[in-house]
């Protein structure tokens, strides 16, 4: 009777858990180390994040950016789970499913993302939309259809967080309702994206302003509203009406992993080492939003799809380094710079010593999130339609 295969499950299909399960399928496994691959994911779509925005200004489609695990598996031995961890039993090594069936794993990497936090002030969580999933982006389209539809005078939208997320939400949302658009950005620190760089401070700054979309800076919620939205400025405190409230503040910790009996930070993320394994469980790798990472002076690596893609490639090595026996690498971030969408047709590029804005920012942006994108067949298939689009549009 053959033995079974060591069987390694990777929950959360993200930048981390996906890429990293593509990248352990193309290592040099002996036949009688081969393991099984397990990703599970709640849903059936892998999610492109960076692009996520084109979905409000329709410049991109659903398939595009978010293509089936199905799809992106098929050419490989990679088994796709689609359903929720309930619960990980950490001394028998049993990941409990929402099912009631059970999975044992001999090796798991966690990559189940974060959450956007709703319940910090009163009435976001009934009233206010978060920008992480492929679901938030079709209610958001959905609320925009029904206003547009009703041909008020004005669209009052409100973002609250003055972050990556909360600049392209805004630069977007200006070019797809132009004169019928009223957006406020609220952030309650004194300055745009406080991480940026200058360049792309002044670049988003600029884009905004010539979009209209009004800045309150030092500027915190107080209460959301159906139809409002109550804030406070040097302790004075204003409501406004607004027809829109989207939350882009903020990752939290999902529940299931604030109850496992691991060591965490103060914020509830685990602690790993060097090599992604998390402490005293060399067995489990922790990855993406969930997991504490640091550079080598000791500061926090930032929670970004950037990371996760970084990631993926140290953890797919250490998994095949800890079944054939050769040595674990530490992981070792390379910021590679940044990119932003800033409305239509624009964007900013910023890193290894390269400053792009406008139309190159944008071809620039789409040719790197193309080459990113997973899987070689589904990055020729979206390469064509970009090509073709425009011709397409033209004889239409």
């Amino acid at each position: 009777m053959s033995e079974q295969p060591l069987r390694i499950c990777i929950v959360g299909g993200g930048f981390g858990g996906l890429y990293t399960a593509l990248r352990l399928a193309q290592f040099p496994w002996e036949a009688d180390q081969t393991p099984e691959i397990i990703l599970i994911d709640k849903s059936d779509r892998f999610l492109f994040t960076p692009l996520l925005y084109e979905l409000i200004t329709e410049e991109m489609q659903t398939w595009e950016i978010a293509p089936p695990y199905e799809e992106l598996l098929a050419d490989t031995a990679i088994r796709f789970h689609r359903g929720c961890v309930t619960g990980i039993d950490i001394e028998n090594q049993q990941l409990a499913l929402d099912n009631h069936n059970s999975l044992h794993y001999d090796r798991l990497v966690l990559a189940m993302g974060g959450k956007t936090p709703l319940d910090n002030f009163s009435g976001v969580k009934d009233y206010a939309i978060p920008f992480r999933t492929l679901e938030d982006a079709y209610r958001i389209k959905e609320r925009l259809r029904l206003l547009e539809e009703k041909e008020a005078e004005k669209i009052r939208i409100a973002i609250i967080g003055g972050g990556y997320s909360g600049v392209e939400l805004a630069c977007k949302l200006a070019d797809r309702l132009g004169d019928m658009g009223r957006i406020r950005l609220v952030e309650k620190g004194d300055k745009i994206l406080s991480n940026s760089s200058e360049f792309n401070q002044e670049v988003a700054k600029n884009a905004l302003e010539a979009r209209r979309v009004f800045i309150d800076l030092e500027t915190e919620v107080t209460q959301v509203s159906s139809d409002s939205i109550s804030l406070v400025y040097k302790g004075k405190i204003d409501t406004i009406p607004v027809d829109l409230v989207l939350w882009t503040v903020g990752t939290q910790v999902i529940e299931m992993v604030k109850t496992l009996p691991l060591e965490k930070t103060s914020k509830g993320l685990l602690k790993i080492t060097p090599e992604l394994q998390v402490i005293d469980h060399p067995e489990i790798f922790a990855i993406g939003d969930l997991a504490a990472c640091y550079d080598e002076s000791g500061q926090p690596i930032p929670a970004t799809a950037q990371t996760a893609f970084q990631q993926s490639d140290y953890c797919a090595w250490n998994l095949w380094a800890s079944i054939t026996k050769r040595p674990l690498l530490p992981f070792a971030y390379q910021p590679l710079g940044e990119m932003m969408a800033l409305g239509v047709g624009n964007a900013t590029l910023s890193g290894l010593g390269l400053n792009l804005d406008g139309s190159l920012g944008y071809i620039a942006r789409r040719l790197i999130y193309l080459y990113r994108l997973p899987t070689l067949k589904h990055q020729i298939n979206v390469g064509i339609n970009w090509i073709t689009k425009p011709l397409t549009e033209l004889f239409l």
